[in-house]
């Protein structure tokens, strides 16, 4: 048992050592001036490079006359606007159909009477 557990304690001492090496080298690296403005800089190109494709990509889908990610977001919208309408004017006719039954249940019945035969003509 203690062979086992002695690799494995040598193992994780190693690791956490690379651990600890490798954030000093990553803090030594971020503390230069260079490194932080050219990744910054790449950071820059890269924001703008997507913003590129992003705007040839709504291009080549206008021109295929296929909806792009806006336009689908803004018939989401229209359709969520329209759901919530449809809830209401549902609730609303709930309501007046339950007040139309409690009308009608309130009001009394009107016992029928019994008409008088018409005379007949012929006798």
């Amino acid at each position: 048992m203690a062979d086992r557990k002695q690799p494995d304690s040598l193992w994780q001492r190693l690791v956490g050592a690379g651990e600890e090496r490798l954030g000093q080298f990553a803090e030594e690296i971020l503390a230069s001036p260079h490194v932080t403005e050219a990744l910054g800089a790449a950071l820059s190109r890269a924001a703008r490079t997507k913003g590129q494709v992003d705007r040839n990509m709504q291009a080549v889908l206008s021109a295929l006359n296929l909806p792009t990610r806006g336009d689908l977001n803004k018939v989401v919208n229209k359709v969520e606007a329209l759901q919530g309408s449809l809830v209401n004017i549902n609730i609303k006719l709930d309501r007046l159909l339950a007040e139309h039954a409690a009308a009608k249940r309130a009001t009394p019945v009107r016992a029928t009477r019994a008409r008088k035969p018409k005379p007949d003509p012929e006798g």
